[in-house]
């Protein structure tokens, strides 16, 4: 324990990988990294620099000294200009040339974008595992009938693997909103301080060919196909909003499911996992609550709303650049991604180990089977030269009463009574044919069928998850 504020994101959730991709030490190294790029690619082109200098800032990317930087800070009121001045006292004959020809947003706006693909593409993986998880589910209980609910009332029989493909539906739907982010994340470049690279066209006698040359080359060196066309002096702030966008539906998918377990483990059909020595309650022993899917919950709430923070910010962006993005984006956007990290995380134990109660579930459906059939027993009749209007007054009369004696604590009778109805024309034993719950799951299997092999080469790419993702 320290006598300083921790973020619960950080101290009890999220990830190592998602930790240390957003700590000091990557962004700084990452600032480093681009700096020396720069004056690798300026060399390149014709500039006055040595591969001395290139050498030794090279040698120099990961000893930051974050004393100087914070004392020289205090002095300068500049962040980027701090890291300058300590990077020129670790490599003194490349001091000259550090930043030449850039502006600040060089370094923390190409930083941000690298961040961010490859936090985009840590969290794409681990939404995968908790698609695959979903799939093995979903196959092996795809033709296992049970209670449906509309409006959480008792509805038609689904089945329990139906139930999960659905979920499983609204992260597939996730996955190509994170796509679609990682694909449209661009470099900046070095675009100078409007975006107009006026700088540049200075420093190369007016040569166009070079300034496109070097940003072209840059974007390579950290793995970017493309430049954004055009920029101020940031790159576009509806990036961010797209990144929050997506990492929010993550947060609503997750909530959704999460919620319906919630549900189902009040009616002890479905349980999350529950460790041997967990305890459930500190003053109620026997107490067993969903305590992970609350806390899917609770932290999607959280990212549902920190996914504001970008849209807000985007839309008052004025002309080329303004400063009160920065301190907004400083923690929503992180907090947003070591938050759907711990989402996902969550999730992935949940459906690890989610456990069905088969015999309460059949016990359930067994309960409100007779209500669900009387449709086919109202067939079967007719067939048998009832009246259909008649054989309906029946079933709405006896329904309702049997229905009063539930509420009342009583076992469902509606069987017998429609049995002792002469009029009806059906034996208890020929109600009992029609009571096989698999009557009336309808395409339920079918449907998990088609949607699982319409997925299949996502579920093969999820087996390779445990790959390392460097940062």
């Amino acid at each position: 324990m320290t006598n300083s504020y921790e973020s619960p994101l950080a101290s009890r959730y999220a990830s190592e990988y998602m930790l240390k991709l957003f700590s000091a030490d990557t962004r700084y190294q990452t600032w480093r990294k681009l700096w020396v790029a720069l004056a690798k690619e300026e060399k390149a082109l014709g500039l006055p620099i040595t591969q001395e200098q290139v050498d030794e800032l090279e040698a120099h990317v990961t000893d930051i000294d974050y004393d100087v930087v914070r004392q020289r800070e205090k002095e300068v009121r500049h962040d980027v200009m701090a890291h300058v001045y300590a990077y020129g006292k670790a490599a003194p004959s490349a001091a000259g040339i550090i930043h030449l020809g850039a502006t600040s947003c060089y370094v923390t706006d190409n930083a941000d974008l690298i961040l961010y693909r490859d936090a985009l593409r840590y969290i794409r993986r681990e939404l995968l595992s908790v698609i695959k998880q979903l799939s093995e589910f979903a196959e092996k209980y795809k033709d296992l009938p049970t209670l449906g609910y509309t409006h959480y009332q008792p509805a038609q029989l689904v089945t329990v693997g139906k139930r999960a493909a659905l979920w499983m539906q609204d992260f597939l739907s996730d996955l190509k909103e994170i796509d679609f982010a990682i694909e449209n994340i661009k470099f900046l470049g070095c675009r100078g301080t409007t975006g107009t690279e006026a700088s540049f066209m200075d420093l190369f006698d007016g040569d166009s060919a070079k300034i496109d040359a070097m940003n072209k080359a840059l974007a390579e060196d950290f793995g970017f196909t493309e430049c954004f066309d055009v920029c101020g002096q940031t790159y576009p702030r509806k990036v961010d909003s797209r990144i929050l966008n997506a990492l929010s539906s993550v947060a609503q998918s997750a909530y959704r499911m999460a919620n319906d377990i919630r549900l189902l483990q009040h009616d002890r059909q479905v349980e999350e996992p529950f460790e041997k020595n967990q305890i459930g309650s500190s003053a109620m022993a026997y107490k067993r609550n969903p305590m992970r899917c609350e806390r899917i919950c609770s932290l999607s709430r959280y990212l549902m709303a920190d996914a504001a923070n970008a849209p807000m910010t985007a839309s008052v962006q004025w002309l080329e650049r303004t400063l009160d993005d920065s301190a907004n984006r400083r923690i929503s956007l992180p907090e947003g991604f070591l938050c759907a990290d711990a989402v996902l995380r969550l999730a992935q134990n949940v459906t690890d180990g989610l456990h069905v109660n088969e015999k309460i579930i059949e016990k359930t459906v067994r309960e409100y089977l007779p209500f669900i059939a009387t449709e086919n027993l109202l067939m079967e009749a007719v067939k048998r030269g009832g009246d259909r209007q008649e054989l309906h007054e029946i079933i709405r009369r006896c329904s309702m009463e049997a229905t009063a004696k539930m509420k009342n604590g009583e076992d469902c009778d509606l069987l017998e009574r429609l049995a002792a109805e002469k009029q009806f024309g059906l034996s208890a034993d020929d109600m009992e044919r029609v009571l096989d719950p698999k009557l009336y799951i309808g395409r339920c299997p079918q449907q998990v069928d088609a949607l699982l092999e319409k997925i299949r080469p996502l579920l093969k790419e999820a087996e390779t998850r445990n790959v390392e993702i460097d940062i």
